[in-house]
Protein backbone atom coordinates (compact mmCIF):
# COMPACT_ATOMS: atom_id res chain seq x y z
CA UNK A 1 0.00 0.00 0.00
CA UNK A 2 1.43 3.22 -1.02
CA UNK A 3 2.34 5.81 1.96
CA UNK A 4 0.26 8.75 2.08
CA UNK A 5 2.25 12.04 2.09
CA UNK A 6 3.35 13.26 4.99
CA UNK A 7 2.18 16.30 6.74
CA UNK A 8 5.78 18.35 6.06
CA UNK A 9 4.93 17.86 2.47
CA UNK A 10 1.55 19.77 2.41
CA UNK A 11 0.57 23.54 2.75
CA UNK A 12 -0.55 25.14 6.05
CA UNK A 13 -3.94 24.94 5.12
CA UNK A 14 -4.01 21.27 3.48
CA UNK A 15 -2.49 19.91 6.88
CA UNK A 16 -5.14 21.63 8.66
CA UNK A 17 -7.74 20.34 5.97
CA UNK A 18 -6.34 16.61 6.94
CA UNK A 19 -6.47 16.74 10.77
CA UNK A 20 -10.12 18.08 10.71
CA UNK A 21 -11.41 15.05 8.18
CA UNK A 22 -8.74 12.78 10.40
CA UNK A 23 -10.37 13.88 13.70
CA UNK A 24 -13.94 14.05 12.47
CA UNK A 25 -14.36 10.76 10.80
CA UNK A 26 -12.22 8.67 12.82
CA UNK A 27 -13.47 10.08 16.06
CA UNK A 28 -16.92 11.13 15.09
CA UNK A 29 -18.73 8.73 17.77
CA UNK A 30 -16.73 10.69 20.59
CA UNK A 31 -17.77 14.36 19.02
CA UNK A 32 -21.89 13.22 19.23
CA UNK A 33 -21.41 11.67 22.65
CA UNK A 34 -21.00 12.70 26.27
CA UNK A 35 -17.79 14.28 26.61
CA UNK A 36 -17.04 12.64 30.50
CA UNK A 37 -14.11 11.06 30.59
CA UNK A 38 -11.52 13.53 28.81
CA UNK A 39 -13.54 16.85 30.30
CA UNK A 40 -14.26 17.62 33.72
CA UNK A 41 -17.55 16.45 34.63
CA UNK A 42 -20.10 17.41 37.57
CA UNK A 43 -18.58 18.72 40.75
CA UNK A 44 -16.07 21.30 39.06
CA UNK A 45 -16.76 24.97 40.07
CA UNK A 46 -20.00 25.43 41.98
CA UNK A 47 -22.39 27.99 40.79
CA UNK A 48 -25.99 27.38 42.36
CA UNK A 49 -28.71 25.63 42.18
CA UNK A 50 -31.61 24.87 40.19
CA UNK A 51 -34.96 22.47 40.14
CA UNK A 52 -34.45 18.95 39.94
CA UNK A 53 -35.51 17.80 36.70
CA UNK A 54 -36.89 13.96 36.78
CA UNK A 55 -34.76 11.90 34.38
CA UNK A 56 -32.32 13.61 33.44
CA UNK A 57 -30.81 14.77 37.00
CA UNK A 58 -28.70 12.34 39.03
CA UNK A 59 -29.49 11.84 42.54
CA UNK A 60 -25.93 12.28 43.82
CA UNK A 61 -26.06 15.66 42.69
CA UNK A 62 -28.73 16.92 45.08
CA UNK A 63 -29.10 20.44 46.76
CA UNK A 64 -29.95 18.71 50.05
CA UNK A 65 -29.65 22.48 52.03
CA UNK A 66 -31.85 24.21 49.11
CA UNK A 67 -34.35 21.53 49.10
CA UNK A 68 -35.22 21.17 52.90
CA UNK A 69 -35.36 25.35 52.64
CA UNK A 70 -37.61 25.59 50.14
CA UNK A 71 -39.58 21.99 49.76
CA UNK A 72 -38.65 21.69 46.41
CA UNK A 73 -36.28 18.98 45.60
CA UNK A 74 -33.11 21.25 43.76
CA UNK A 75 -29.74 19.86 42.59
CA UNK A 76 -26.35 21.77 42.32
CA UNK A 77 -24.88 23.21 39.04
CA UNK A 78 -21.15 23.51 38.25
CA UNK A 79 -19.54 25.54 36.05
CA UNK A 80 -18.34 22.15 33.81
CA UNK A 81 -22.72 22.01 33.13
CA UNK A 82 -22.54 25.42 31.23
CA UNK A 83 -18.84 26.42 29.94
CA UNK A 84 -15.56 24.76 29.87
CA UNK A 85 -12.20 26.61 29.31
CA UNK A 86 -9.28 24.29 28.44
CA UNK A 87 -5.63 25.03 28.62
CA UNK A 88 -2.96 23.69 26.39
CA UNK A 89 0.61 23.82 26.99
CA UNK A 90 1.87 23.08 23.77
CA UNK A 91 6.09 21.86 23.85
CA UNK A 92 7.55 23.32 20.44
CA UNK A 93 11.01 23.03 21.43
CA UNK A 94 13.97 21.52 19.97
CA UNK A 95 13.52 17.97 20.95
CA UNK A 96 10.04 18.06 20.03
CA UNK A 97 11.79 18.57 16.29
CA UNK A 98 12.87 14.68 16.04
CA UNK A 99 10.45 12.18 14.33
CA UNK A 100 11.69 9.19 12.26
CA UNK A 101 7.76 7.88 11.25
CA UNK A 102 5.13 9.48 9.24
CA UNK A 103 5.24 12.70 11.51
CA UNK A 104 7.57 13.95 13.72
CA UNK A 105 6.85 14.88 17.49
CA UNK A 106 5.74 18.19 16.83
CA UNK A 107 3.71 17.45 14.04
CA UNK A 108 2.16 14.33 16.16
CA UNK A 109 1.34 17.33 19.39
CA UNK A 110 -0.56 19.29 16.74
CA UNK A 111 -2.26 16.48 16.09
CA UNK A 112 -2.99 15.46 19.48
CA UNK A 113 -4.18 19.19 20.11
CA UNK A 114 -6.48 19.26 16.88
CA UNK A 115 -8.05 16.23 18.42
CA UNK A 116 -8.66 17.79 21.60
CA UNK A 117 -9.86 20.94 20.66
CA UNK A 118 -12.60 19.50 18.29
CA UNK A 119 -13.81 17.18 21.65
CA UNK A 120 -13.76 20.39 23.72
CA UNK A 121 -15.98 22.08 21.23
CA UNK A 122 -19.01 23.45 22.49
CA UNK A 123 -20.84 26.18 23.15
CA UNK A 124 -19.54 28.95 25.46
CA UNK A 125 -16.63 26.76 25.31
CA UNK A 126 -13.34 28.52 25.38
CA UNK A 127 -9.55 27.15 24.23
CA UNK A 128 -6.28 28.70 25.23
CA UNK A 129 -2.98 27.92 24.62
CA UNK A 130 0.82 28.56 26.11
CA UNK A 131 3.36 27.35 23.09
CA UNK A 132 6.81 26.19 24.06
CA UNK A 133 9.16 27.54 21.33
CA UNK A 134 13.00 27.32 21.41
CA UNK A 135 12.27 31.48 21.76
CA UNK A 136 10.36 31.73 24.62
CA UNK A 137 6.60 31.21 25.85
CA UNK A 138 3.82 32.75 23.33
CA UNK A 139 0.58 32.91 24.59
CA UNK A 140 -2.89 32.13 22.39
CA UNK A 141 -5.54 33.79 24.62
CA UNK A 142 -8.61 31.99 25.39
CA UNK A 143 -11.66 32.15 22.86
CA UNK A 144 -14.19 30.34 21.72
CA UNK A 145 -15.21 28.97 17.99
CA UNK A 146 -14.01 27.28 15.40
CA UNK A 147 -12.28 29.90 13.49
CA UNK A 148 -10.25 30.25 16.59
CA UNK A 149 -8.98 26.66 16.74
CA UNK A 150 -8.61 26.80 13.67
CA UNK A 151 -6.28 29.72 14.32
CA UNK A 152 -4.32 28.00 17.07
CA UNK A 153 -4.05 25.28 15.04
CA UNK A 154 -1.67 27.73 12.53
CA UNK A 155 -0.25 29.24 14.93
CA UNK A 156 1.52 25.46 15.73
CA UNK A 157 2.03 25.07 12.41
CA UNK A 158 3.92 28.02 11.91
CA UNK A 159 5.80 28.16 15.72
CA UNK A 160 9.23 28.58 15.02
CA UNK A 161 11.42 25.66 15.06
CA UNK A 162 15.72 25.31 16.57
CA UNK A 163 17.29 26.66 13.45
CA UNK A 164 14.87 29.26 11.85
CA UNK A 165 16.41 32.73 13.52
CA UNK A 166 19.76 31.29 13.86
CA UNK A 167 21.90 34.03 14.85
CA UNK A 168 19.15 36.50 15.63
CA UNK A 169 19.59 37.29 19.00
CA UNK A 170 16.49 34.70 20.20
CA UNK A 171 14.58 35.31 23.56
CA UNK A 172 16.36 32.61 25.92
CA UNK A 173 14.46 28.82 25.66
CA UNK A 174 11.66 28.73 28.68
CA UNK A 175 11.86 25.44 30.57
CA UNK A 176 8.33 23.84 31.09
CA UNK A 177 8.60 24.04 34.55
CA UNK A 178 8.24 27.74 34.13
CA UNK A 179 5.50 27.10 31.19
CA UNK A 180 3.93 25.15 33.43
CA UNK A 181 3.62 27.49 36.43
CA UNK A 182 2.46 30.20 34.07
CA UNK A 183 -0.49 27.94 32.82
CA UNK A 184 -1.06 28.16 36.25
CA UNK A 185 -1.32 32.05 36.34
CA UNK A 186 -3.51 32.74 32.83
CA UNK A 187 -5.78 29.50 34.15
CA UNK A 188 -8.11 31.33 36.85
CA UNK A 189 -11.10 28.93 36.53
CA UNK A 190 -10.95 25.53 37.19
CA UNK A 191 -11.35 23.17 34.16
CA UNK A 192 -8.95 20.97 31.83
CA UNK A 193 -5.11 21.73 31.22
CA UNK A 194 -3.50 19.53 28.81
CA UNK A 195 0.18 19.56 28.69
CA UNK A 196 1.48 17.92 25.43
CA UNK A 197 5.13 17.02 25.24
CA UNK A 198 7.81 14.67 25.39
CA UNK A 199 8.63 15.34 29.34
CA UNK A 200 12.52 15.54 28.72
CA UNK A 201 13.25 18.96 29.99
CA UNK A 202 14.05 19.17 33.42
CA UNK A 203 14.44 15.05 33.71
CA UNK A 204 17.44 14.86 36.53
CA UNK A 205 19.63 11.50 35.97
CA UNK A 206 19.78 10.28 38.78
CA UNK A 207 15.55 9.02 39.11
CA UNK A 208 15.04 9.67 42.74
CA UNK A 209 15.28 12.70 42.05
CA UNK A 210 11.93 14.24 41.25
CA UNK A 211 11.49 16.19 37.64
CA UNK A 212 11.76 19.54 37.84
CA UNK A 213 8.27 20.33 36.33
CA UNK A 214 6.99 17.47 38.79
CA UNK A 215 5.80 20.29 41.51
CA UNK A 216 3.95 23.00 39.01
CA UNK A 217 2.50 19.98 37.82
CA UNK A 218 0.88 18.95 40.91
CA UNK A 219 0.08 22.23 41.99
CA UNK A 220 -1.69 22.24 38.44
CA UNK A 221 -3.29 19.16 39.05
CA UNK A 222 -4.82 20.59 42.62
CA UNK A 223 -7.27 22.70 41.31
CA UNK A 224 -7.82 21.43 37.31
CA UNK A 225 -8.18 18.37 35.58
CA UNK A 226 -4.52 17.35 34.03
CA UNK A 227 -4.15 15.66 31.12
CA UNK A 228 -0.38 15.02 30.04
CA UNK A 229 0.13 13.74 26.07
CA UNK A 230 3.61 12.35 26.10
CA UNK A 231 4.95 12.24 22.74
CA UNK A 232 7.56 9.49 21.93
CA UNK A 233 9.22 8.12 18.69
CA UNK A 234 10.84 4.93 18.16
CA UNK A 235 13.98 5.87 17.57
CA UNK A 236 14.75 7.23 21.08
CA UNK A 237 13.67 4.04 22.97
CA UNK A 238 15.93 1.88 20.76
CA UNK A 239 18.95 2.10 18.18
CA UNK A 240 18.91 0.06 14.88
CA UNK A 241 22.04 -1.87 13.77
CA UNK A 242 23.23 0.66 11.19
CA UNK A 243 26.71 1.31 11.20
CA UNK A 244 28.08 4.84 12.32
CA UNK A 245 26.07 7.31 13.27
CA UNK A 246 26.12 10.89 14.61
CA UNK A 247 23.84 11.72 17.53
CA UNK A 248 22.88 15.63 18.01
CA UNK A 249 21.09 16.81 21.10
CA UNK A 250 18.61 18.99 19.95
CA UNK A 251 18.43 21.13 23.07
CA UNK A 252 22.11 21.91 23.33
CA UNK A 253 23.68 20.92 19.47
CA UNK A 254 25.82 18.63 20.75
CA UNK A 255 27.41 16.00 18.61
CA UNK A 256 28.27 12.48 19.33
CA UNK A 257 29.70 9.28 16.88
CA UNK A 258 27.92 6.10 18.13
CA UNK A 259 28.89 2.21 16.01
CA UNK A 260 25.64 0.85 16.17
CA UNK A 261 27.12 -2.70 15.23
CA UNK A 262 27.83 -3.43 18.82
CA UNK A 263 24.58 -5.28 20.45
CA UNK A 264 25.85 -4.48 23.76
CA UNK A 265 25.39 -0.88 22.96
CA UNK A 266 22.36 -1.13 21.53
CA UNK A 267 21.09 -3.46 24.65
CA UNK A 268 22.31 -0.53 27.35
CA UNK A 269 20.56 2.54 25.28
CA UNK A 270 17.15 0.57 25.09
CA UNK A 271 17.44 -0.44 28.47
CA UNK A 272 18.23 2.99 29.21
CA UNK A 273 15.28 4.63 27.06
CA UNK A 274 12.93 2.31 28.87
CA UNK A 275 14.21 3.56 32.63
CA UNK A 276 13.50 7.16 31.29
CA UNK A 277 10.18 6.33 29.99
CA UNK A 278 9.58 5.05 33.65
CA UNK A 279 10.86 8.06 35.41
CA UNK A 280 8.36 10.12 33.62
CA UNK A 281 5.04 7.71 33.88
CA UNK A 282 6.24 7.57 37.50
CA UNK A 283 6.38 11.28 37.39
CA UNK A 284 3.16 12.25 36.10
CA UNK A 285 1.71 9.45 38.52
CA UNK A 286 2.98 11.14 41.26
CA UNK A 287 1.99 15.18 40.27
CA UNK A 288 -2.12 13.27 39.49
CA UNK A 289 -2.06 13.69 35.83
CA UNK A 290 -4.01 11.85 33.26
CA UNK A 291 -1.60 9.85 31.06
CA UNK A 292 -1.89 9.75 27.41
CA UNK A 293 1.26 7.85 25.52
CA UNK A 294 1.51 8.57 21.56
CA UNK A 295 4.00 7.73 19.36
CA UNK A 296 5.08 9.15 15.96
CA UNK A 297 4.88 5.13 14.78
CA UNK A 298 1.23 4.31 15.96
CA UNK A 299 -2.41 5.57 14.91
CA UNK A 300 -2.86 8.48 17.21
CA UNK A 301 -6.46 8.20 16.73
CA UNK A 302 -6.83 4.51 17.86
CA UNK A 303 -4.75 5.76 21.21
CA UNK A 304 -6.63 8.52 21.49
CA UNK A 305 -9.90 6.90 21.54
CA UNK A 306 -8.93 3.92 23.37
CA UNK A 307 -7.88 6.81 26.05
CA UNK A 308 -11.37 8.41 26.11
CA UNK A 309 -13.06 4.92 26.20
CA UNK A 310 -11.20 4.23 29.20
CA UNK A 311 -11.96 7.11 31.03
CA UNK A 312 -15.36 7.27 30.35
CA UNK A 313 -15.78 3.42 32.05
CA UNK A 314 -13.98 4.78 35.01
CA UNK A 315 -16.05 7.62 34.91
CA UNK A 316 -19.12 5.44 34.81
CA UNK A 317 -17.67 3.17 37.35
CA UNK A 318 -17.09 5.94 39.64
CA UNK A 319 -20.81 6.85 39.46
CA UNK A 320 -23.13 5.37 42.29
CA UNK A 321 -26.81 4.42 41.30
CA UNK A 322 -28.13 7.15 43.54
CA UNK A 323 -30.61 4.49 44.83
CA UNK A 324 -31.42 4.40 48.93
CA UNK A 325 -27.78 6.31 49.74
CA UNK A 326 -27.22 9.27 50.56
CA UNK A 327 -25.28 11.69 48.40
Amino acid sequence: MAADPTLTDLTPDQRLRRLELTVTRRLDGLLHGERRGLLPGPGSEPAGSREYRPGEDEVRRMDWSVTARTAVPHVREVEADRELTTWLLVDASPSMEYGTAELDKRELAVAAVATIGFLAAGPGNRLGAQVLTPYGLRRVPARSGRTHLFGLLRALLAAPRAGDHAGSGAVPAVGLADALAEVRRVAHRRGLVVVVSDFLDGLPDDPGLPAHWERPLRQLSVRHQVLAVEVTDPRELELPDVGLITLVDPETGEHREVWTGDRHLRERYAAAATAQRDQVRHALRRAGANHLALRTDRDWTVDIVRHVHAQRRLAAMAVPSGRGGAA
